[in-house]
């Protein structure tokens, strides 16, 4: 199977965004990160990864993500 490019700074830019609204909306919510990591059955570390912008999730985890926090997922990715 053949790598992937490395992403663009574009790419890079909008996961760190997405990483801070996920924080913004978790911290809205009053929830820990640790809150959220146990509700969506995820280590903390990888947890805080996402939230730092350090990690690409599947779209299944920010469902789960943005479920657990009590936001549509549109919240969560939408560009502004």
């Amino acid at each position: 199977m053949p790598r992937l490019p490395p992403p663009t700074e574009r790419v890079t830019g909008r996961r760190r965004a997405i990483g801070e609204q996920i924080r913004a909306a978790r911290l809205h919510a009053n929830l820990t990160q640790e809150a959220v990591a146990l509700r969506i059955d995820m280590r903390l570390a990888t947890y805080s990864d996402i939230e730092q912008g350090h990690s690409s999730p599947l779209l299944d985890t920010l469902i789960r993500v943005a479920d657990a926090i009590g936001v549509p997922l549109s919240h969560l990715v939408r560009e502004e």
